[in-house]
């Protein structure tokens, strides 16, 4: 019996894929059927919301009408970026506090956090009245800070005058000290950040420093080496944190602004979020306001993207080979 020529080579063997048992799969329904109240929650509160905010951006409605919302398609949008000179100012000077703030805040309270994770006595009476500010109110710092900057009056010029300078800074009266003004007022809440810092200090391996001591690592060798890279997860979710508070900063600078809506001086003060505050609820543009506020979204959506893709290339953890 002739059998048939057959091309020898490798041959691909088809693995049965195991079947699920029963008991598996009704498991599986129970787990979505006790998900179904959370699914239906998230499209609920925030599916919808997200539709009709959309929606919304696209017509001329007004905080307080008696007349019906009309739809105007992207021309709200159009108009954001072809003749509001406002939105670009808003943009840029919260992107300049966002580059201005951001590095300063992290150098600091990693300076901060390294002095904290000395052992000496009393060192955890003073973290803990170190974090106190992070856990003030923001508004509450805010009026704390209005009087300390107060040009006449307030602590900081005083200060200022006895080490002799003549002609102290008026602060949040003047565009070029106003944005300074804030940062100054910002470094107030550093204090938490410093203590996630020092968590991430703390879970670093005493061994690793053994072994840079070993190899002849100086004090700024084993900063480099050692403690940067191993900080480094702690740093990335610090800076996303950041860059996201920065972009959404609106209470303390609503206090500092008089609480009208206004920019400070000459608008130095004209964050994004203030000025979407003043178009949606000063001049009552709602159409226009969810527009800006959907502008903002894609942007730190954008921003937050950004910074995952780079996390391969400057994060690193320890149980990466």
């Amino acid at each position: 019996m002739s059998m048939p020529s057959q091309q020898l080579g490798k041959q691909e063997i088809a693995h049965p894929q195991p079947r699920r048992s029963r008991a598996a799969a009704k498991e599986e329904r129970v787990a979505y059927l006790f998900l179904m109240p959370w699914f239906a929650g998230l499209f609920l509160f925030l599916g919808v919301p997200l539709v009709y905010s959309l929606y919304i951006s696209m017509t001329d409605r007004r905080l307080i009408s008696a007349g019906k919302a009309h739809f105007v398609g992207l021309q709200n949008y159009v108009y954001m970026f072809t003749k509001d000179a406002f939105f670009y100012k808003s943009l840029l000077i919260t992107m300049k506090w966002i580059l201005m703030s951001t590095p300063l805040f992290l150098v600091v309270g990693l300076l901060i956090s390294l002095l904290l994770n000395q052992k000496y006595f009393g060192m955890n009476v003073f973290r803990t009245i170190l974090y106190i500010p992070a856990v003030v109110s923001g508004v509450a710092v805010a009026v704390l800070w209005l009087n300390l900057l107060n040009p006449e009056l307030g602590v900081v010029n005083y200060v200022l005058i006895q080490l002799g300078v003549d002609n102290p800074p008026y602060w949040l009266e003047d565009p070029e000290w106003a944005m300074p003004a804030v940062v100054l007022m910002g470094l107030w809440g550093v204090g938490g950040m410093a203590i996630i810092y020092l968590a991430g200090l703390q879970n670093i391996p005493p061994h690793l420093y053994e072994a840079a001591t070993i190899d002849g690592a100086g004090a700024w060798g084993k900063f480099r080496y050692v403690t940067l890279p191993m900080l480094s997860p702690t740093i990335f979710f610090l800076v996303l944190n950041a860059v996201i508070d920065a972009l959404l900063i609106f209470g303390p600078l609503f206090v500092l602004t008089g609480g009208t809506g206004g920019g400070g001086p000459d608008n130095s003060l004209l964050f994004y979020m203030l000025y979407l505050y003043r178009i949606s609820f000063v001049q009552g543009f709602m159409g226009y306001g969810t527009a800006l506020a959907w502008i903002l979204t894609i942007i730190g959506v954008l921003m937050v993207v950004i910074m995952m893709k780079l996390e391969r290339r400057f994060v690193f953890y320890e149980s990466e080979e």
